[in-house]
């Protein structure tokens, strides 16, 4: 356990990327980001940006990488954030996502405004 406090845990993962890779996760069940609630959303990154300085000074990471899976990847159902600590020449470089383009502004612009229709309003 690195955190116990009331809204939030934070403890390390279990098969970590790097030495310190933590998983912040809310007390409260929710299966995804989207799931969590707006006002919870402010203090969940809090506490992943309160995890980090700790990752960075505690391990003498230089950064970090954070992320959040949904559903695919996501092999516990329940909403969390990903703190890897990261070196410069650590050997991690975006195997995450293999980048591609693409195929014209035209494609980009069909995405964009797919994206655009479904938001929902702030």
């Amino acid at each position: 356990m690195v955190l116990d406090e009331e809204s939030f845990l934070a403890f390390l993962d279990h098969r970590p990327l790097f030495p310190g890779h933590t998983l912040v996760v809310p007390r409260v069940h929710y299966a995804t980001l989207a799931d969590l609630p707006g006002p919870l959303l402010g203090p969940f990154l809090e506490t992943g940006r309160r995890v980090v300085a700790a990752v960075r000074e505690g391990l003498g990471a230089d950064g970090a990488f954070l992320a959040v899976n949904e559903v695919v990847s996501q092999s516990v159902p329940h909403v969390h954030l990903h703190v890897v600590p990261r070196r410069r020449k650590d050997g991690l470089r975006g195997f995450f996502w293999p980048r591609s383009r693409y195929r014209d502004d035209g494609h980009a612009e069909t995405v964009a405004a797919a994206i655009r229709a479904a938001l929902p309003p702030a």
